[in-house]
């Protein structure tokens, strides 16, 4: 997150640059869990993301698990009103095209911030604390799990599974990834 950025790279969605990190679909159908890989657009367009997501079509919840760049996590949930969203790093936005999507979307004003500095800034998060609430993941709980700047998006994410119960099949498919 912040203070693990060890440069600033700008991660444009026209770039042809592929970032580190992976985004997974996860679905709860039958009282089961699923996940599947996403493709790397969805780690650079939120629109990419949302429409893999929606392809899914799935009775049970649907959401996505982005580990961007190894700098910050976004999920996304599409849902009938509307697509719900928490990213774990609002200052990303100054570097990354996805986080400023994602805080165009929550109708959010990008940081302003002298990408220079911002090692120097705690990141925070933007967002719905309770986007996995009916999953089992309550807000405060989540809350807790997104302050931890030490850790890594993924072991954050990985939290989040364990939380929720699928943290077996989140490993399983993040482990047959390309890396």
């Amino acid at each position: 997150m912040g203070s693990q950025r060890a440069n600033n790279n700008s991660a444009s969605a026209g770039s042809m640059e592929k970032l580190d990190g992976f985004g997974v679909a996860v679905v709860r159908e039958d009282g089961r869990w699923k996940c599947s890989p996403l493709t790397d657009g969805a780690l650079t367009s939120l629109r990419t993301a949302e429409k893999e997501l929606l392809e899914l079509r799935s009775s049970g919840a649907v959401f996505g698990l982005l580990d961007v760049d190894d700098e910050f996590f976004v999920i996304v949930r599409p849902a009938p009103t509307g697509t719900h969203l928490l990213i774990s790093d609002a200052t990303a936005a100054v570097d990354y095209d996805i986080a400023a999507d994602v805080l165009e979307a929550l109708n959010i004003e990008i940081p302003d911030i002298d990408p220079d500095e911002l090692d120097d800034i705690e990141p925070w998060e933007e967002g719905d604390l309770g986007v996995l609430a009916d999953l089992g993941l309550p807000e405060a709980v989540l809350g807790v799990i997104v302050a931890e700047t030490d850790l890594y998006p993924d072991e954050q994410l990985t939290m989040i599974a364990q939380r929720c119960g699928f943290e077996s099949e989140l490993a399983a498919t993040v482990d047959k990834l390309p890396r």
